[in-house]
């Protein structure tokens, strides 16, 4: 993909996440209902836009710069396509972690576990490389207090990318837990995510990983379609990931805030 191109999506994306969701409503109506109603195809759509201080990605500072990240993801039937970037707001540090991925998945939910699998394509434009990764993973909803529901989760990751284009060629598993906390009846939440990795040579020689903390609130702006998500979050890296002579990754304290928009 070439840059130009990739720039002229990202700003489109931009445009289309910043306008209200009444606009977004009515061109989405204008243009699409007849065939969706005809069809009777249930199709979601979603949108955000993110700012963050730093770019950290499974341990991995990426990015020392702050920087934005717009996507948006389409949905039905539990099939769903996203488009995520990110891109550097300012360029003090010699990192260039300019990145646009496509993502293909399938989620199966249950009221008391849900199961997923897809793919996604990693393209780094500055960098002219990409790679390919798919996953497969699941969770269970546990019922902890009347508004409390924990959902532990795991998945794997394989990357199958060449090497000599950007790939990794390792496995990545996850393990995470995110709650929410409902705050009386206002409509806000106080959300809460731990994680730990296990990085079998995924972009280094050994094994390693990251355990993340994580604590943000969802503030809702406009009914059920708007809200914005500040986020601050530490990150610590173990084993090959932190070893000065492979990952050579720090601890990070990063933070920043996400728009997201339904409709």
């Amino acid at each position: 993909m070439k840059r130009v191109g990739v720039t002229g999506l990202v700003v489109l994306v931009m445009v289309l996440s910043l306008l209200p969701p009444v606009a977004i409503k009515a061109l989405a109506e204008e243009e699409c209902t007849g065939l969706l109603d005809r069809y009777d195809i249930p199709l979601e759509v979603s949108a955000d836009i993110a700012f963050y201080s730093d770019y950290v990605w499974r341990g991995f500072l990426l990015d020392d710069d702050p920087v934005i990240q717009p996507g948006v993801n389409l949905s039905a039937y539990g099939f769903s396509a996203s488009f995520w970037s990110s891109f550097d707001v300012i360029t003090d540090d010699a990192l260039d972690s300019d990145e646009v991925d496509f993502t293909l998945d399938y989620t199966y939910e249950h009221d008391l576990f849900s199961l997923s699998a897809g793919h996604t394509w990693y393209t780094f434009p500055a960098a002219d490389t990409d790679t390919q990764e798919f996953y497969i993973g699941g969770s269970v909803n546990v019922p902890i207090f009347e508004d409390i529901v924990l959902s532990p989760g795991l998945k794997w990751f394989h990357d199958y990318g060449d090497t000599n284009d950007g790939g990794a060629l390792g496995d990545y598993f996850l393990l995470d837990l995110g709650y929410s906390i409902p705050v009386a009846d206002t409509g806000i939440s106080v959300d809460l995510y731990n994680s730990v990795s296990y990085n079998n040579e995924f972009f280094i020689n050994g094994d390693g990983g990251e355990y993340l903390v994580s604590a943000g609130l969802s503030i809702p702006l406009y009914k059920d379609n708007v809200k914005i998500s500040p986020s601050i979050s530490y990150s610590v890296p173990y084993g090959d990931l932190s070893d000065s002579s492979d990952g050579n990754q720090d601890d990070k304290l990063f933070g920043g805030a996400t728009l997201s928009f339904a409709y």
